[in-house]
């Protein structure tokens, strides 16, 4: 079977606006979604956060489980937003030839997105792929392609901001984890230093180790959320105690503020993690433009 891995799909519902106020801020919402399982509660949170991005993990396009629903659309289509949709993989166990279904990540936000990419990792586990000796069964997972980058820039009242949303590989070692992560930060160099940035997602691991921290220090990103000491996913029985593996990163003048885990939301095996970013004074003034251009 021939599919092509680098597909993005974008789609866009969100109206024109016009504004006339300069922005102060910018709230981020970075969240493992889980496939979309429990969607109408997603829907319900990601609505009542009033974010102006939304970068998400596991997002189902055509699954089985999901109900064969496109989980990006239909969370863009009810909170009219725009919407870009990257494949990690394709399930094999959820579709069917004539009716394939995916895996990967969305990027949303109620502004223009554009200039949307993938990066798939060089490296990547060989757990996930289809051996002759597996059932073809949903508890093994089969699939085709491998973990990525969603790489958009997203035009806020005229403020550029670039996000990274990252899942990196969880049926493997740190050490394939950091080369993931470095590949995303040696990408990010191609930006100016000056340009915003915001990296985040299901990284895997602890972004507080060594190894990780040192990776980011270098490329000039700075926490956004401070998880190390506070799980983002729940605690499920005595031997897995939550873990602290979502994380969210920026560059640039702006300052993150305001960052928390949202243990509250029940909706994932994953909580959301959230943040703002203070923009500087010449960032405001872009913004103050006021009027945003047909989509």
């Amino acid at each position: 079977m021939t599919v092509s891995m680098n597909e993005i799909t974008a789609e866009n519902f969100a109206p024109d606006r016009w504004l006339s106020w300069p922005r102060t801020s910018v709230r981020v919402i970075d969240w493992n979604i889980d496939r979309g399982l429990k969607l109408s509660e997603i829907i319900d949170f990601l609505g009542d956060s009033h974010a102006d991005v939304f970068l998400l993990q596991e997002v189902d396009i055509n699954a089985q489980r999901t109900h064969k629903l496109n989980i990006a659309q239909e969370i863009a289509r009810k909170l009219r937003l725009n919407y870009v949709f990257g494949r990690e993989f394709m399930e094999l166990t959820q579709g069917s030839k004539a009716s394939p279904a995916y895996h990967g990540q969305a990027t949303l936000s109620r502004w223009k997105m554009s200039d949307s990419r993938i990066i798939r990792f060089q490296r990547q586990s060989d757990f996930w792929k289809p051996r002759w000796f597996k059932p073809r069964l949903q508890a093994f997972q089969e699939r085709l392609g491998g973990r990525i980058a969603l790489v958009t820039e997203i035009d806020i009242q005229g403020l550029s901001i670039v996000t990274y949303n990252l899942h990196l590989e969880s049926r493997s070692d740190d050490d394939l984890r950091l080369a993931q992560l470095n590949e995303a930060l040696q990408n990010a160099t191609t930006y100016d230093a000056a340009r915003l940035l915001i990296l985040a997602g299901d990284l895997n691991l602890n972004a507080t180790s060594p190894g990780a921290s040192e990776l980011l220090a270098r490329a000039g990103f700075r926490e956004a959320v401070p998880t190390a000491y506070v799980a983002t996913t729940p605690h499920r029985h005595l031997l897995e105690p939550g873990r602290h593996i979502d994380w969210a990163f920026v560059r640039g003048s702006s300052q993150p503020n305001a960052g928390k885990v949202l243990k509250s939301v029940k909706a994932s095996d994953h909580y959301p993690i959230s943040f703002e970013l203070r923009l500087s004074a010449s960032e405001r003034r872009v913004t103050s433009s006021g009027f945003m251009s047909p989509l």
